[in-house]
């Protein structure tokens, strides 16, 4: 991956969790952890990978009030970079905490036998 994408990627990240936690006022959104962010190579999407804190019907709310609020993430985010074409926003949730959780459990059950 390009130097100046990688960057961009961290910018985004960064950028978009300050917006999400200090200026987003949807109570639906409730706990969220931006995990990670992929810039497409022409900077047109990016990708932000989400998890939220609590049950599996929270994800589901989580995800739908982002989406919801996507537009008012990317104009703020476009007051904020230096690019000249702020890339369109996908949430994704983010399911490799779910993931290692399960594959942890695997390895001690294995341990155990």
């Amino acid at each position: 991956m390009a130097i100046k994408q990688e960057r961009m990627n961290q910018i985004i990240l960064k950028e978009v969790t300050q917006i999400i936690q200090f200026e987003l006022k949807d109570p639906n959104v409730g706990f969220v952890t931006i995990t990670d962010v992929h810039v497409t190579n022409d900077f047109s999407y990016a990708t932000v990978y989400v998890s939220f804190l609590g049950k599996e019907e929270r994800n589901a709310a989580g995800l739908k009030a982002l989406n919801r609020s996507k537009g008012f993430i990317r104009s703020t985010l476009a007051k904020r970079l230096t690019i000249r074409k702020t890339p369109e926003i996908i949430f994704k949730l983010d399911k490799s905490l779910e993931q290692g959780k399960r594959i942890e459990s695997l390895i001690q059950s294995i341990k155990k036998d």
